[in-house]
């Protein structure tokens, strides 16, 4: 597909790798000319320094031929403008990112009315992930497939687990369904078979029902108490975004900002948060707080170093949980071990939710990509497909039939609201949605998924 994003930027710059990579035809717009050079040298992309905004510069883009214009500046205004006239031109689809709290609840009209394909925002989505991982602290990330229906979670397992020298086969005895889909041991990533043998230290990917899981986590000693109470560093979008969604939910919030304007719009915004005006990175500070006290800390200040000073000073002050936010994915590989398992990338969550819509405009007619995750730092895909008429080499046979490609795991049907972990003797059906769990990347097709 032909592709413009406009600003390339944190979100910008990581959506120009992903979809060069995937084999797009992408132009960026920028107005900075270094990042123009620096973004053409660095990928297979065509560069234009200009604003993205305007008539001519998107018109020298080739923007009325455009598959889609992904506006991705850091002004809300400026990426809706951006979409309004890549339309007028002739572009077939558009997407803006739109961060302001204050437009939250006008996204579903700014989509339809303004004739949006798609609005993303970073910090909300971001939040939104924290969220669900303090609602189930035992993981260390959670990916949610079927409109929530399925959860994929992550978790270490700990030395003396009772996982450790156990086979991924007896993991579902009785009548509990656990499946592992990814195991990550050290730089080495395995879709794993019955007989794989886990060991202490692994990072494991499974997908169950909400009572097994609970009964898998609380069984293996995996479970953590409920978060109650949780402490913000860093009082930005994200901050606020995820303050409203945990006090709605009756936590208790402490939010520690560095700016003191901040502050007071915070305690506007969020008025059943304590507001602390000073710096979260002075341990004297967290400690006259109460860190000791909580059971989460979330690190979400602009600066990935400092989050990650912030974050190891909770762990060693054994807060049962911590969360980093991080912008330079650079960082992700080290720090699982610095001790730091949930670690959120706001760019990387809005990246794979565009990449998942681009994967599905490349097959109208078949089993198009309803959810796409990236797991185990971009080394694992999880996909959910919604099964065609087209996909009939897939459909209604069993799937010990199928020659599925090496490294590729079905973890999931979901069949009229009923959720399939399926054995050898289950087939796929038309309507189904089928969770996908491979190391075989940029699968856009459910009958990729064969040899």
């Amino acid at each position: 597909m032909y592709i413009v994003i406009v600003g390339d930027g944190k979100v910008g710059i990581e959506l120009t790798e992903q979809l060069s990579k995937e084999g797009h035809d992408v132009v960026v717009i920028d107005r900075d000319p270094q990042v123009v050079e620096e973004v053409v040298n660095a990928f297979d992309v065509k560069g234009l320094c200009g604003n993205g905004a305007t008539y001519g510069a998107q018109e020298e883009a080739g923007v009325g031929g455009a598959d889609l214009l992904i506006a991705a500046t850091s002004a809300d205004e400026v990426n809706i403008l951006c979409c309004l006239v890549a339309r007028k031109l002739g572009a077939k689809r558009t997407i803006a990112r739109v961060r302001n709290p204050e437009y939250l609840g006008q996204l579903p009209f700014m989509q339809e009315d303004l004739q949006l394909s798609m609005v993303v925002n970073p910090e909300f989505e971001a939040a939104r992930e924290i969220a669900r991982v303090l609602r189930f602290p035992s993981a260390a990330q959670i990916e949610s497939f079927g409109k929530g229906r399925v959860d994929l979670v992550e978790v270490r397992i700990p030395a003396g687990s009772p996982l450790c020298e156990a086979r991924v086969s007896e993991l579902s005895a009785g009548k509990r369904k656990v499946l592992i889909c990814a195991v990550q041991r050290g730089e080495e990533v395995f879709i794993p078979s019955g007989a794989f043998v886990l060991q202490a230290g692994d990072r494991i990917h499974l997908t169950a029902s909400a009572p097994d899981m609970a009964d898998f986590f609380k069984t293996k000693g995996l479970q953590k108490a409920r978060v109650k109470g949780v402490m913000i560093i860093g009082g930005g979008k994200i901050g606020q975004y995820l303050a409203q969604m945990l006090t709605s939910s009756g936590m208790e919030v402490k939010i520690i900002e560095s700016d003191e304007d901040r502050c007071r719009e915070l305690a506007e915004q969020v008025p059943k948060a304590a507001v602390i005006w000073g710096d979260g990175t002075e341990q004297e500070l967290l400690d006259e707080e109460g860190l000791d006290r909580m059971d989460a800390l979330v690190a979400l200040t602009g600066i990935d170093e400092e989050n990650i000073i912030i974050s190891m000073y909770a762990n060693l002050k054994k807060t049962p949980k911590v969360i980093t936010k991080i912008n330079r994915n650079s960082f992700a590989g080290i720090l699982g071990s610095l001790g730091l398992d949930t670690v959120i990338s706001p760019k990387s969550i809005s990246a794979d939710r565009i990449v998942s819509y681009t994967r599905a405009l490349q097959n109208s007619t078949g089993s198009a990509v309803k959810t796409l995750y990236k797991l185990v730092d971009g080394k694992v895909e999880a996909l959910e497909f919604e099964a065609g008429e087209d996909d009939g080499a897939v459909i209604g046979r069993p799937l010990r039939e199928l020659r599925l490609r090496s490294n590729l795991l079905i973890a999931c049907i979901i069949r009229r609201n009923k959720l399939i972990y399926p054995t050898g003797e289950d087939r796929i059906e038309k309507g189904d949605r089928v969770v996908v769990v491979t190391a075989n990347k940029y699968l856009s097709d459910l009958r990729e998924i064969l040899q």
